[in-house]
């Protein structure tokens, strides 16, 4: 509970900031009666317009802290310039050694929540079936880390993974789990981007063979129109 009061006081103090400049001046403003003798000062910790009180240090550097974390910065920016539609081709593989099998595709991405979140929708197929997918790509401003989910048609589950990319955000890393639903267990993978030229990404996913030994499952080719 009391994290959730210092999370209400911070919001309130950013809707108190945004507000617009006369609207403020109006609030702070206070009938004769209300406000003492002529020149009186409201002293730090009264009552402020209306009755709320003046927030404390602590519940300023909360609000600039949070001001922080949800303002959009040059990674969010690296994300954005991704957007738009491509063509995808996909590889899978079960068998290290075997022939993958071969798919083709369109995705469409777009940024959401005023530039924070990059969305991906994928249509295509799958071992011969219509598949669709829906993705969403972020960088977190406090861990400093990139962030990614997916689901998809052929599953229930969401997968949640985390990683790194270099300054253009370009070339980056991701660890996470899935369910097994064969196993019931959480599988480890890791995936990586790569942008070789400006319109072409290629998508790599790794995960365990059955010896146990990290092999190629997935690559997706995209392909900026």
């Amino acid at each position: 509970m009391v994290r959730f009061s210092r999370v209400a006081s911070a919001i309130v103090g950013v809707a108190l900031l945004s507000a617009p400049a006369g609207a403020q001046t109006q609030t702070q403003k206070k009938p004769p009666s209300q406000t003492g003798a002529p020149g009186q000062q409201r002293q730090p910790g009264q009552p402020g317009a209306q009755g709320q009180p003046q927030m404390t240090q602590e519940q300023r550097a909360e609000m600039e802290a949070y001001q922080k974390a949800g303002t959009p910065g040059p990674q969010h920016q690296a994300l954005a310039a991704t957007a738009g539609d491509y063509d995808i081709k996909m590889k899978s593989w079960h068998d290290a050694t075997g022939a993958p099998m071969e798919e083709a595709g369109t995705v469409r991405r777009s940024m959401a929540l005023d530039g924070r979140v990059l969305v991906e929708e994928l249509n295509g197929t799958m071992m011969g079936q219509p598949y669709t997918g829906h993705g969403m790509m972020g960088y977190d401003n406090v861990t400093g880390k990139y962030w990614s989910t997916w689901n998809d048609s052929m599953s229930t589950a969401l997968m949640v993974t985390e990683g790194t990319c270099d300054a253009q955000g370009k070339n980056c890393t991701f660890t996470g789990t899935y369910n097994d639903p064969v196993k019931k267990t959480p599988i480890r993978t890791r995936m990586t981007t790569r942008w070789p030229s400006p319109t072409t990404e290629i998508f790599e996913m790794y995960g365990p063979a059955p010896d146990g030994k990290e092999m190629k499952m997935m690559e997706i080719t995209y392909t900026k129109k």
